[in-house]
Formats: structure tokens, C-alpha cells, sequence
């Protein structure tokens, strides 16, 4: 004799309320997360007009400033401060590698300007590479944790310089290359008579 199937439905498991609740925290967590980020990109840490955060620059070896193996950007009040971010591996970056060296030379006497080479994730030796290859000769280090492009909110791509005045106010935002010393010395000139 045949015996009928059961036909009676089988209950269901649910997922336990602990694991429901921990999915729910890791997806708040998660849109937390993207809406700081978008935030972020929405407003950058530091605009035009702004007084720039202090931060200190360990330099590489052969590239010190006035002797010291760091700078720290309150040691520079007083002085136009451009900061330029660069990479080796960056094309626009080497395309204006010249320029820069140029302008920091034709300041570098005066005193008034300084200027802050930030390498930006790289390796020291590809790093060196590209300033012996560009003779570069003013103050550069490396971005350690990238401690100081966080500042900047440095996250549109290299290169970027910004240009700090005598009273650590940010005047100044050039994102990709300059395309000559003209107009680096067009931006520089007036924050060192005052305009």
C-alpha cells in the first residue's frame, strides 16, 4: 500500500534577530562611511582664503632646508610658501619639473619664497631619480602616510601646488601642471608686494 507524502509545509528558519541586527550595523557603517567621503569631496579641507594647518615636511638627504633634515611650515612665516606635489611616476609632473626649478631659483636669493617639494606615493629611489634628473635643488621630502596631501585634501591627482603667503593664508590652488615660469612669478610676485 502506497502511503501519501506529507503534504504539510515545513517551517521555515528564520535568520536569528543578533544576525539581522549585525547586518544592519555593518550597512549603516557602510553609508556612514560613503556619506563622510562624499562629504569630503564636497567640501575640501582646505580653500583659498583659509589658513593653512601646520604640518612638518621630513626632507630627503641632500635636499635639507638651511640644514635641517625637516621644515616645519610655522618656521616659514613671514615667507611665500609654495608647496608642489609631484610623483615619479606622474607625466604632468614632469613636464613642469623645469619650470618649478627655475621659478625657486630665480627666487631662492631673496629669502622671501620658499619652496616645498612633496613627493607623493613613491619610493625614495625612483624619487631620487627624478630629482637628479630635473636638478632639483630646493627642499623635498616625502609624504610619510600622506600626512600632509590630507591637509590639502590632495585628491584630484599630482601634480598640485599650493601657495601659502607670509601669514600662512592659502592664496593659491594650481591643480595639473604649470605650463611656464611666467606664471608662477604672475602669482608669486603680487603676494610679495602686498596685492
Amino acid at each position: 500500500m502506497l502511503q501519501e507524502p506529507n503534504t504539510a509545509p515545513v517551517p521555515k528558519r528564520g535568520v536569528s534577530l543578533w544576525a539581522q541586527i549585525l547586518v544592519w550595523i555593518g550597512l549603516l557603517g557602510l553609508l556612514g562611511l560613503l556619506a563622510a567621503g562624499l562629504l569630503k569631496a564636497k567640501n575640501p579641507i582646505l580653500s583659498v582664503g583659509s589658513t593653512v594647518p601646520a604640518f612638518t615636511l621630513p626632507l630627503f638627504s641632500g635636499f635639507e632646508h638651511n640644514g635641517a633634515s625637516e621644515v616645519k611650515l610655522s618656521d616659514l612665516s613671514g615667507k611665500v610658501v609654495v608647496v608642489n606635489f609631484w610623483a615619479s611616476w606622474c607625466q604632468p609632473c614632469a613636464s613642469e619639473a623645469a619650470d618649478v626649478e627655475a621659478a625657486w631659483r630665480y627666487y631662492e636669493e631673496t629669502g622671501q619664497v620658499v619652496f616645498l617639494g612633496v613627493d607623493y606615493v613613491d619610493t625614495e629611489p625612483e624619487a631620487r631619480e627624478y630629482m637628479a634628473k630635473f636638478n632639483l635643488s630646493y627642499p623635498n621630502g616625502p609624504d610619510m602616510g600622506t600626512r600632509i596631501s590630507q591637509i590639502f585634501n590632495r585628491n584630484l591627482g599630482v601634480p598640485e601646488t599650493y601657495i601659502i603667503d607670509q601669514q600662512g593664508v592659502l592664496r593659491f590652488t594650481q591643480i595639473g601642471p604649470f605650463q611656464s615660469v611666467a606664471e608662477i612669478q604672475a602669482i608669486i610676485d603680487p603676494l610679495l608686494v602686498g596685492r
